[in-house]
């Protein structure tokens, strides 16, 4: 049985998301993450469907977590942040907002292929 290629950098994730036109960038806002075609969404519209974590051993300012995201219209893409210090975000808002959003781990080959 082949193995999928192991998928190690961001930029290969997002090239991958980018081939599928999937690199919809959902952010955080006041009324929720919203993406790029303007509209928002709430947790409840949205579930994980996986995550990514990277880890610079030499830097830990390059640490970060990429998630990828459906929501209940269809629409595929993402949110990236930074870990601990080192996060985006400025407050708890984005990280209460990402743990409501309910978790389905989907296999590379499920999202990619």
């Amino acid at each position: 049985m082949t193995r999928p290629t192991e998928m190690t950098t961001l930029s290969v994730i997002l090239e991958k998301l980018r081939v599928k036109r999937q690199d919809n960038e959902f952010t955080m806002t006041t009324n929720g993450f919203t993406a790029p075609n303007g509209k928002s969404y709430q947790p409840e519209d949205l579930k994980i469907i996986k995550t990514y974590r990277f880890e610079e051993e030499t830097n830990p300012s390059d640490a970060s977590i990429l998630y990828i995201i459906e929501a209940n219209d269809g629409l595929i893409g993402y949110s990236m942040d930074a870990y601990g210090v080192y996060s985006n975000h400025d407050d708890d808002m984005y990280d209460d907002f990402i743990r409501k959003i309910p978790v389905e781990d989907r296999s590379e080959q499920e999202l990619f292929v």
